[in-house]
């Protein structure tokens, strides 16, 4: 619910103000690197990080929403949810696959430890 045009849940409000300042953050870091490389700069193992936080981002959107929208976002088809809630629910899985897909978050942290952090194997 809301309260004079605010989350009234302070805690979710927290979580989403959090969400977008990191959102708005990663977007800017993606365009700054994007810059760098564009005029000459050589490329690093940034994307691995950036795979691998987008990912993550993406799943915490994701949560949020579901905490928001509640039972409304676990219909798969049916009368009960509208066009909105059943896009909202595959979209949610598939930030879910996106994680798990190809070992993606699990390998781009191996790449982060091994080849960023210099970790042992």
């Amino acid at each position: 619910g809301q309260e004079g045009g605010q989350v009234a849940d302070p805690e979710l409000r927290i979580r989403l103000i959090a969400h977008r300042i990191t959102d708005r953050a990663f977007g800017l870091t993606v365009r700054r690197n994007g810059e760098e490389l564009r005029s000459g700069g050589a490329p690093t193992f940034l994307s691995s990080m950036f795979k691998l936080y987008g990912t993550e981002q993406n799943k915490a959107r994701y949560d949020l929403m579901l905490h928001m929208m509640g039972s409304q976002m676990l219909g798969w088809e049916g009368d009960g949810f509208d066009g909105r809630e059943l896009s909202a629910t595959r979209e949610w899985l598939r930030s879910l696959a996106n994680s798990i897909e190809g070992g993606t978050s699990e390998i781009q942290l191996n790449i982060i430890a091994k080849r960023i952090l210099g970790l042992p194997d």
